[in-house]
């Protein structure tokens, strides 16, 4: 950090601190509908703590919140959390998350951890950005969500260099109780949820609840080819809870979750061609259909006859915990679970045809391979974990161990046609597998498919133990220390099937590189069942310490200061098909941060206001580059992406977390995120030589000087709500509306500089609640998000140098709906 920059961080952020201390504190009281932050019970430093004396910046919604946002899904969270971004490259329903412009792209480990009742999300292995994230149907029947932002690297591990996201689902109580809710909305949705209660017994508590929802798509589909529409939804989600109270000392409490998506999946709109590839022909013809059909912001052309996302996960969770003592707990936690996926798409949103024949010709089309799954992982987790209190009191501390082991479900492979014309290519692939003939494409094609067979293996380990000493009543010092051991291997057996000009099949290895005959020839399989010859296995070992050195005051007890240090760090990984960079180490960050949380009240107003600001240190960061394919006749690869440690960068920035009581029954939430990102270093390997014959280019996704994807400088999200002053007979009547402005934003600066930013945007979400309709236990609602309609890109394919043309995954359209909920019991 430079000196101009840390003057900078800390006028704004002593700034900011003095505007929030010149606000009168005073004690908090509940009244009826006001900022009560003494009710906000977190678990962000794994105890019950209030939010205003955990010295970490954070967001928290209750489960009331998220309702009345609708949100269903982790890109629904995103949009109200000034701080937290999709990676929707994907699609939504594939997202991961960004905090602090930290970024997970295709096959790195999360930078920022997701956590459901203190266990990470099982994880997805295969060539997919799912799994390590929330899953569909989790956003019901939670206690609350909260979004950590900066390194937790201490208490939460590795991959947490971004932040963390821990949803803390509601535990089974000792009342009989429950609702059933209804949803009816455009596009046809439709969505039930019922959750019930049951204690059996004074020391035997159970809870169960379900979630569905089925939505049309809102991509209107103008090819023929598939679905009238994509971008649809349908998923089936339940949870069972079991709590158990042994003895008054001891408490057993299970979770079992399990979710089921199936749906055609999001496509990309096609949006420009490269006049200068050889691909731009078909691409501009595609733009011309387009132009002369009138296409909107919604309109898209889909290749894949059975375009399908199927994404089934489930999860068991174990606690116990044993009271020692008063100044003792034992904890264990331990966790199963398994992640599977199916998906056929076409990547690029493409419709091309080809002129001898007018079959449909595509660019790149990513199916799961006949009788094996695009991912299939299993993940079980153990860690024990001791807190006490020490030093009469002054000392809270903690500490423990965590394993886990990350596993392949057989095999994954996905089927991946480049430029093929082939008459149901697909299924001639499946019927040979089950030993029909061989795939066959008309002669002139000059065309491919990939069909490699994966399996990847992780293994981490950590000690961790942290500390808080109070030397004073106001005064106090945390300190926290983890090291981790982590491993990933990944066997990749890449193969393919080639169609030459003149016409025929031939089946070899994918890697001409690393997989030769002892003489350098190519390798040619007879069928293949014999993959196994086109073997390669690549491991990636990493071990690094994160820290934490936290010092808070408490001048009082509505006002806490703080600042800290924390270390952070993201694993090593593999990514055995991208010939001669199949590996990538560690990446690491500092963080320096000042914050202050305040809770006030002066008249009739009150709330609380915090504010930090922060700055990282960015080093050997992992940056995502787009391998540029070599047009050469015959060459089998078909460009991709490649993670090298090229880049180091600095981030700094505010963030702003209020709400606001001015009257009974008004509150006003505000949340603020400035954020300012450059790559002060970016040095990317030069293609090796022995790859030329493939690769043309590495062309990162950023770069020196440029700003970090995904990272946009201003977000601003305020809502308000009101409540009418009604008698408790007609019932409670809210009305509120969110507004959600992001700046201009940078997408990827790896492809051409039209393409490469969204503009602003601004979102305008409304709701109306009516609950206890005349005092009975019955709720209705009306929600509608993006209200008008407005229009931005979520993510850009970099496909512009490589394949001519460039797609982008857009947002979703206006939606509303009402719902209906009735509740029973205590």
């Amino acid at each position: 950090m430079n000196r101009s920059e840390m003057r900078r961080v800390l006028i704004l952020g002593t700034s900011l601190v003095a505007a929030a201390l010149a606000t009168p504190a005073m004690a908090q009281e509940s009244e009826g509908d006001v900022v009560d932050p003494n009710a906000i019970v977190v678990t962000a430093r794994r105890t019950e703590e209030r939010l205003q004396d955990v010295p970490i910046s954070m967001t928290v919604f209750n489960q009331e919140q998220l309702t009345q946002r609708n949100v269903v899904s982790s890109a629904d969270l995103a949009t109200y959390t000034p701080s937290l971004s999709l990676n929707a490259k994907y699609g939504p329903e594939k997202a991961s998350f960004v905090i602090r412009g930290f970024v997970q792209d295709l096959a790195t480990q999360p930078s920022v951890g997701t956590y459901f009742a203190d266990v990470v999300a099982p994880r997805a292995g295969g060539s997919t950005t799912s799994g390590n994230g929330v899953g569909v149907g989790a956003m019901f029947d939670l206690q609350n969500v909260q979004v950590l932002k900066g390194p937790q690297g201490t208490l939460f591990g590795r991959n947490t260099t971004g932040g963390a996201v821990l949803l803390v689902p509601r535990r089974p109580t000792d009342t009989l109780e429950g609702y059933v809710e209804g949803t009816l909305g455009n596009y046809d949705q439709r969505r039930v949820q019922a959750v019930i209660n049951l204690p059996l017994a004074d020391t035997f508590k159970v809870r169960l609840g379900i979630d569905r929802m089925k939505r049309d798509g809102y991509l209107e589909n103008h090819s023929g080819i598939g679905p009238d529409a994509l971008g649809n939804s349908n998923f089936i989600a339940a949870r069972l809870s079991v709590l158990a109270e042994l003895t008054p000392d001891l408490e057993n409490y299970t979770i079992a979750s399990f979710s089921d998506a199936d749906s055609y999946g999001t496509i990309a709109r096609v949006v420009g061609c490269n006049p200068a590839s050889p691909l731009g022909v078909f691409c501009q013809r595609q733009v011309d259909r387009q132009n002369a059909r009138g296409d909107g912001w919604w309109d898209v052309e889909n290749s894949e006859p059975d375009p399908r996302l199927h994404m089934q996960q489930w999860q068991v969770i174990n606690t116990t915990t044993l009271t020692a003592s008063d100044a003792l707990t034992i904890k264990n936690i331990a966790s199963y679970g398994e992640f599977r996926e199916t998906t056929r798409l076409s990547l690029e949103g493409e419709y091309y045809t080809n002129a001898a024949n007018q079959l449909a010709q595509t660019l790149i089309r990513i199916n799961n391979t006949p009788g094996y799954n695009n991912a299939s992982q299993s993940t079980w987790t153990e860690e024990l974990q001791f807190q006490g209190r020490s030093g009469d009191g002054k000392l809270n501390w903690q500490g423990g161990g965590y394993y886990e082991a990350s596993d392949p479900i057989g095999f994954t492979s996905q089927a991946t046609t480049q430029l093929t014309n082939c008459q149901n290519a697909y299924d001639q692939l499946g019927n040979y597998l089950n030993g029909g003939p061989v795939v066959s494409c008309p002669p002139g094609s000059s065309a491919s498919m990939s069909i490699p067979f994966q399996k990847t293996w992780y293994r981490s380990q950590g000690l961790y133990a942290q500390g808080t000493y109070a030397f004073t009543d106001q005064l106090s010092l945390t300190g926290g220390l983890r090291y981790t051991w982590d491993k990933m291997t990944h066997r990749y057996d890449g193969t393919n099937l080639r169609f030459p000009l003149t016409g025929g099949t031939v089946i070899g290895c994918g890697n001409a590189v690393r997989v030769t005959n002892p003489n350098g020839t190519p390798v040619i399989l007879g069928s293949l069942a014999e993959h196994a010859r086109c073997n390669v296995t690549f491991t990636a070992k990493s071990d690094k310490p994160t820290w934490l050195i936290d010092l808070d005051y408490k001048p009082n007890s509505d006002i806490l200061l703080y600042a800290k240090w924390a270390r952070g760090y993201r694993a090593a990984g593999v990514a055995s098909a991208n010939v001669l960079l199949e590996t990538w180490g560690p990446e690491k960050v500092d963080t320096y941060e000042l914050g202050a949380k305040t809770s006030f009240r002066t008249g009739g107003i009150r709330g609380y206001f915090n504010v930090a600001a922060f700055y990282n240190d960015f080093r050997d960061q992992q940056i995502s580059a787009a391998l540029i394919r070599n047009p050469r006749p015959g060459n089998p690869f078909i460009g991709g992406n490649a993670i090298v440690n090229a880049g180091k960068s600095r981030i700094w920035g505010i963030e702003v977390d209020s709400s606001v009581s001015l009257f009974e029954g008004l509150k006003i939430d505000a949340g603020y995120t400035y954020l300012n990102t450059e790559v002060l270093k970016l040095t990317p390997p030069e293609v090796p030589a022995e790859a030329a014959q493939f690769y043309t280019a590495l062309v990162p996704t950023a770069v020196e000087g440029g700003r970090l994807a995904l990272s946009p400088k201003h977000r601003l999200t305020l809502t308000g709500s009101y409540t009418l002053p009604l008698d408790d007979s007609i019932g409670k009547i809210s009305f509120g509306a969110t507004y959600v402005y992001t700046s201009a934003q940078v997408l990827s600066l790896a492809t051409a500089p039209a393409f490469r930013n969204a503009p602003p945007s601004n979102l305008l979400n409304l709701n109306a609640n009516w609950n206890d309709v005349l005092g009975a236990p019955i709720d209705a609602s009306f929600f509608m998000t993006n209200v008008t309609n407005d229009k931005f890109p979520l993510n850009v394919n970099n496909a512009y140098a490589s394949f001519g043309m460039e797609s982008q995954i857009v947002n979703e359209p206006q939606m509303y709906g009402f719902r209906l909920k009735y509740r029973f019991g205590s």
